[in-house]
């Protein structure tokens, strides 16, 4: 199991930047893969980037070249830089988790409670 918690959320104007931080109850160095998820209002929650355990990422094509996943296996933390930011990011950011369980043969999930991202035009 793991708890996660993400900060680093807030007001910003259109063009500027955010790092939101996800902090981890456990070593994060065996999660398989880790990465940030948001949703807007009246929309469903869509994935924005993952970086997995080899360190390989993957990002939602309206986030590319502005946003970067990265981990601190140091510091049990993934990190979400966000620049140029556009009204349309606005949504509550969660952090994920996906470990898998030997037992079951699947992956279990684990969500963050959210982070509010609010980007002024």
């Amino acid at each position: 199991q793991v708890q996660l918690v993400e900060s680093g959320g807030g007001l910003v104007q259109a063009g500027g930047s955010l790092r939101l931080s996800c902090a981890a109850s456990r070593n994060i160095f065996s999660i398989n893969t880790m990465g940030w998820y948001r949703q807007a209002p009246g929309k469903q929650r869509e994935l924005v980037a993952t970086i997995a355990i080899t360190s390989s990422t993957h990002y939602a094509d309206s986030v590319k070249g502005r946003f970067t996943i990265s981990r601190d296996n140091a510091k049990n933390t993934v990190y979400l830089q966000m620049n140029n930011l556009k009204p349309e990011d606005t949504a509550v950011y969660y952090c994920n988790a996906e470990i898998w369980n030997s037992g079951t043969y699947y992956y279990d999930t684990y969500w963050g409670q959210g982070t509010q991202v609010t980007v002024s035009s």
